[in-house]
């Protein structure tokens, strides 16, 4: 546990990319197994302990810490597992604060998923008696997932792959047919065994992406142009007599949307746009439409289980961009022109309501294909892709095959309501801030929350300010005077019956302080509503 925890601190404590890199390169290769795999698992988020939950937690905290403390040390932390570890009285049971190097993760694993219920509370308090501060932090976060410490699930990938000379893309084409703690693994990267053969198995394959399109233009001759729509990316995979739908992050999401996998049963792989379709709730049946807004689909993600009222009011489907894999043929190698040609024929035994092909746009000249991007938002579009036509499928961004010409952000000058600590390195600042936009009877009503899009000086700025105009506190989170005004940029605007302004923003960030703006000055939610699609 030791070598875990201090890689932890260590992950904290840096912000360089590559110094993360080395960092957990250098943990995976010195560390032996199984715990090496298991501490992966737990960087990628893909280790389970399914008998330990955040309440029991809290269960056993609350018998040896003051409630009262431990809750008013929760709000000034702002996490619980490292207020936890910070708290818990080793010392005061005779017991001394130190890693006794006794505790291995793997056998924290093995003990904590072999225990039941009722007793894993006691074995993981029976373990956090041997373990310092850093070590209780890293065995609290080990059983109850969600580590926060400044890495993703790609970053962590990456550094396997570099430590052992690997292609990431390589190590992203059998992730998902492993589990933890992943010996088949690491004999390949250390050269025991061949690359592991995941053959029956829907694995998740790396996504083709593509670069902004900035002040360039490109040959409508060599490019074919496709709508960009307002969902999120995914991958339908059939192997094995099983489907599963995975988002731009190698997230297994079939549980969100069944209806969408159990619609494909070929085998093969297929990339698309996950949208939600409906009459009532977005958009006209215009340039191949019928698709609803960004909010409709958002009220399915992140479920793990969806009700059939849910599904019949949220019908979601894909529209169909690319094919990778053909039965088990591997057309990646293939141009675009060839792999749209195959696509199309696939496509069309498939049900309609959930299944459609990406319209490819028919524009004259680039300055035409301007104009239409320009009226992108009437239609929910969030612009549009030019694709290479004889590109192969090549994962991550390759310069000159495919580019994102996005529609320009939307802004609006609102009003800072209320500011709550961030999470993790951010534990410590007031970073995540909900802001409003001003009614016609004069009511400054919130449209919106963001947490990123400032630099570190402005957030200490913001930092500094929010505690000097605070007017009232609750737990860990601060309501300010209304008197900042941010300007907020996002991609779009939606009606949303879940908010009390009536409006939801897409991918809202803070964009500029306003400090030479009066707060009465700020916009009014008549103008959002204006621009609301």
């Amino acid at each position: 546990m030791r070598a875990f925890s201090q890689l932890l601190d260590d992950l904290v404590y840096t912000r360089s990319r590559n110094t993360k890199l080395k960092l957990i390169g250098d943990y995976l290769r010195e560390t032996p197994d199984p715990d090496r795999g298991y501490g992966l698992a737990a960087l990628t988020g893909t280790l389970s302990i399914p008998t330990v939950k955040h309440a029991a937690v809290r269960a056993i905290a609350e018998e040896r810490v003051d409630p009262v403390l431990l809750y008013v040390s929760r709000d000034y932390v702002g996490d619980m597992a490292e207020t936890v570890a910070l708290l818990w009285p080793t010392a005061a049971d005779g017991v001394p604060e130190v890693d006794d190097a006794t505790i291995r993760i793997s056998n924290a694993v093995e003990r904590l998923r072999s225990a039941s219920r009722i007793e894993a509370p006691h074995v993981l308090a029976s373990m956090l008696d041997h373990l310092d501060a850093s070590g209780r932090f890293a065995l609290l976060k080990l059983a109850t997932g969600g580590l926060r410490v400044g890495i993703n699930a790609r970053l962590a990938k990456q550094a396997f792959a570099d430590a052992f000379g690997l292609q990431v893309e390589a190590v992203e084409e059998v992730w998902h047919g492993l589990a933890p703690p992943f010996a088949e693994l690491f004999d390949w990267a250390e050269g025991r065994s061949p690359q592991p053969a995941v053959r029956d198995v829907p694995v998740f394959r790396p996504f083709m992406l593509a670069h902004p399109l900035e002040n360039a233009k490109v040959s409508l001759d060599d490019y074919a142009a496709e709508w960009k729509w307002d969902g999120i990316r995914v991958q339908l995979v059939h192997a094995g007599g099983e489907t599963r739908l995975y988002s731009r992050t190698g997230d297994d999401i079939s549980g969100s949307f069944p209806d969408v996998a159990e619609a494909f049963r070929t085998r093969g792989v297929l990339d698309g746009e996950l949208l939600v379709r409906g009459e009532d709730q977005g958009v006209a049946d215009v340039h191949g439409g019928a698709a609803a807004s960004f909010n409709a689909l958002q009220q399915r993600l992140g479920r793990k289980n969806v009700s059939q009222k849910m599904i019949g009011a949220y019908p979601a489907f894909v529209r169909l961009y690319d094919v990778l894999f053909d039965g088990d043929e591997d057309l990646r190698e293939l141009s675009w022109s060839d792999r749209r040609a195959r696509l199309e024929r696939l496509t069309a035994p498939l049900d309609p309501e959930r299944f459609d092909v990406s319209q490819l746009i028919d524009a004259e000249s680039f300055a035409q294909l301007g104009d239409l991007r320009l009226n992108a938002r009437d239609v929910a579009i969030e612009g549009i892709m030019l694709k290479r036509r004889d590109s192969p499928y090549v994962a991550g961004r390759r310069a000159g095959l495919w580019y994102k010409w996005k529609r320009d952000p939307l802004t609006a000058d609102c009003v800072l309501m209320y500011a709550a600590r961030g999470s993790g390195k951010r534990s410590s600042y007031y970073s995540d801030y909900t802001f409003g936009c001003w009614s016609d009877s004069g009511e400054l009503l919130p449209v919106g929350k963001a947490y990123f899009g400032f630099t570190d000086e402005e957030l200490k700025w913001l930092d500094r300010w929010i505690r000097g105009h605070t007017v009232q506190r609750f737990g860990p989170v601060r309501e300010v005077e209304k008197s900042l005004v941010l300007e907020v940029a996002f991609d779009s605007i939606h009606a949303s019956k879940r908010h009390k302004s009536g409006l939801a923003m897409r991918f809202p960030r803070i964009s500029r302080i306003r400090i030479d703006k009066p707060a009465a000055e700020a916009d009014r939610l008549a103008t959002l509503q204006a621009m609301a699609t």
